[in-house]
Order: C-alpha cells, then sequence, then structure tokens
C-alpha cells in the first residue's frame, strides 16, 4: 500500500472519530469530545465517543463495543484526541490500550491539557505500540475549540449573538412590557436554545435583564442549561427577575460588595472599566468555564467587538423593518451566510 492511500484511510477513519464526538457536544463540560473507533483488517469493529464528564471516554467505549477482544492484538485503534495517561474521574485510557495489547494507534492531535500533552503518546511508545499523530489535526482541534482556547489561551471560547432587523436595528427604543420583541424567525429562536445547550455558559448585561426579563434556558430545546453570567454593576436586579430565581446556576458581576452569595447565585466582584471584557474572562476561567454565549444588549456586544476579545459571531438578519430603534452592533470581515427559513444568518470567525 502507498504511502498516500495509508495517509487517506487514516483520514477517512479519523474523519468517523469526529463525526462521533460531535454527538458529546453540550455534554462533556469540563471534558473535550473525543471519537474513537477500531479497524480490523480494513472492517470497522468497535467504536465509541465520550459522553459525559465522569462516564467512560471514547477509546473505553469503543473497546467495550468489539465483541471478539482477542481481535484487538492486531487492531489499529483510531482517536480523534490523545488518550490520556492521568487518574481523573476515570483510569487512564492508555492503561486500557496497553492492557489489551492493540498495536496500532492513530491520533488526530495532542491534548493541550497540561495534564496530558503527549504524556499519553510517550507512555504507548514506551509500552512497544506503533503511534501515528497529527492525522486531520487542524479538523480535531477545530472540533475542540473551547477545550483548546480554554487551555492555551486561559480563557473561554467568546460566541456574540444578536438578531438585527433589515434596517440594521436590534431593538426599539421604548415598548410596553419587560419581555423580548422578536426580529428572527421561531425557527431561529429554537437554533438560539439548541446552541445554548451547547455552550457552558450565557452571558447577558444589566440593561437587557432589565427591558426582557430573559430565562436564559433552553425551554425550546433538550439539553442542559448553560451557566448564568450576569452583569449587574450597582445592583439594579432585584429577586422578580427570572435571573434570580435560583433555578440555574447564576454568576452576577457587580461592582457591589460583601453580598452574599449561594450554591445557585455566585457574586463575583470585578471593577466596570475598560478591562472588563478581561476580567470576565478571568472569573469564567476561575470557574471552568469553557465557552460563553453573549447574547446582551448593543453595549455589551460592542465592547466585547471594540476589545477584540471574541471568537465567533452568529448574526441573524430578519425579515422586519423597525425604522427607528438602538442600532446594532458594528462588525467587519469575512463570514459565513445561512438560511433559516426566512431569516438570514451570518456567522463571523475572528481567527487569533
Amino acid at each position: 500500500m502507498s504511502y498516500f492511500c495509508d495517509v487517506k484511510i487514516h483520514e477517512n477513519y479519523i474523519n468517523r472519530c469526529i463525526q462521533l464526538a460531535k454527538n458529546g457536544l453540550g455534554t462533556t463540560y469540563p471534558n473535550p469530545l473525543v471519537g474513537s473507533i477500531i479497524v480490523y483488517n480494513n472492517k470497522i469493529i468497535g467504536e465509541g465517543w465520550h459522553q459525559k464528564s465522569g462516564e467512560p471516554h471514547a477509546e473505553v467505549n469503543a473497546i467495550n463495543s468489539v465483541k471478539d477482544k482477542s481481535l484487538l492484538t492486531k487492531a489499529t485503534i483510531y482517536v480523534s484526541l490523545e488518550p490520556c495517561s492521568h487518574f481523573g474521574k476515570t483510569p487512564p485510557c492508555c492503561d486500557l490500550i496497553i492492557k489489551h495489547k492493540i498495536p496500532n494507534i492513530v491520533v488526530g492531535t495532542i491534548d493541550p491539557n497540561s495534564k496530558v500533552s503527549g504524556a499519553g503518546i510517550k507512555r504507548l511508545r514506551e509500552n512497544g505500540a506503533n503511534v501515528t499523530v497529527g492525522v486531520l489535526e487542524k479538523e480535531c482541534n477545530e472540533l475542540n475549540k473551547r477545550f483548546f482556547t480554554f487551555h492555551q489561551n486561559k480563557r473561554p471560547y467568546i460566541i456574540l449573538k444578536w438578531a438585527e432587523s433589515q434596517d440594521g436595528f436590534i431593538a426599539p427604543l421604548t415598548k410596553d412590557k419587560k419581555e423580548p420583541v422578536w426580529i428572527s424567525n421561531e425557527f431561529s429562536r429554537q437554533l438560539v436554545h439548541k446552541w445554548r445547550s451547547e455552550e457552558q455558559a450565557i452571558l447577558v448585561g444589566t440593561k437587557t435583564v432589565l427591558v426582557d426579563n430573559p430565562k436564559l434556558d433552553v425551554r425550546d430545546w433538550t439539553g442542559k442549561n448553560p451557566i448564568r453570567i450576569v452583569l449587574d454593576k450597582s445592583g439594579k436586579i432585584d429577586k422578580n427577575y427570572y435571573v434570580k430565581n435560583d433555578l440555574i446556576k447564576t454568576i452576577i458581576i457587580t461592582e457591589q460588595e460583601n453580598l452574599t452569595s449561594s450554591e445557585n447565585c455566585i457574586y463575583e466582584n470585578a471593577i466596570f472599566d475598560t478591562k472588563l471584557t478581561k476580567t470576565i474572562a478571568d472569573i469564567s476561567y476561575k470557574y471552568g468555564i469553557q465557552s460563553i454565549l453573549i447574547e446582551g444588549g448593543k453595549q455589551t456586544l460592542q465592547s466585547f467587538i471594540d476589545g477584540d476579545f471574541w471568537n465567533e459571531a452568529r448574526v441573524f438578519i430578519g425579515k422586519s423593518h423597525l425604522k427607528s430603534g438602538v442600532k446594532a452592533p458594528v462588525l467587519g470581515g469575512n463570514f459565513q451566510t445561512k438560511n433559516v427559513k426566512d431569516d438570514q444568518l451570518k456567522i463571523f470567525f475572528n481567527h487569533d
């Protein structure tokens, strides 16, 4: 078999690992998304993915799914991320691979976590395994962009999201009720709830809470509610707002001091200056938050844009015209375009 054919076969199998790994989006935090398959005689004989923190890793599920374990000594295990080599909530995957004497391991990318970071590959090689590293590395890194950003940049992966009218407004200047004025359609709104289930936290500013009284949950989708992060500089948000209902873990960032936190309502002090976005990222990192969906108003969104402190922006363009109101944030650069029924969705990427 030629080297080129060998590479293409490896890529096909690692691509399957990526497909499997995506099943865990939103449920594996703080762990990464990982998929694994086992191949014998050009046939997949086992596969699995990491489904939830504290539960078996992808390699364990893949090995357990193999009916004839005797084949493992002649097989190749593919995994999108380097097998772990340390004890956490579960034993090291390297030890299981070594135990079953799997001779060939193909790895998509190295784990950026300092607890692993090449140690897994080293242990496998020291035990006589043939290890290939870096197959579809870019795609495997993209799969775990949240995990990589958290461990390499010491901050969460930040996604900005808003909806604007055809004429560039995100909200009217005044309204009668403390509830959102919908610019996007019902399918776009359901998609946003899906996104909420995929990210570890959601953030809004004071004005959004006071004007819209949002719940910031995933009621239109099946999944886990994100941690709520609320900016409340001077304590304007009282217990009558949904964000203080104690049903979902909520971190309130404020300049007020000596406030008493509870299990689901945590107060964090910060100075609301030009460095606030960095402070928000530092506080989030402290709580192990790997990703934040920013659903704030114009001021909150623009502060992240002006500070160049974001990774993605997802902007819905509705079909309505507001004619006046709060102008949408200003964001330049290249974007991808998708349609969600009669809404247009623009997705911007801010590459480091």
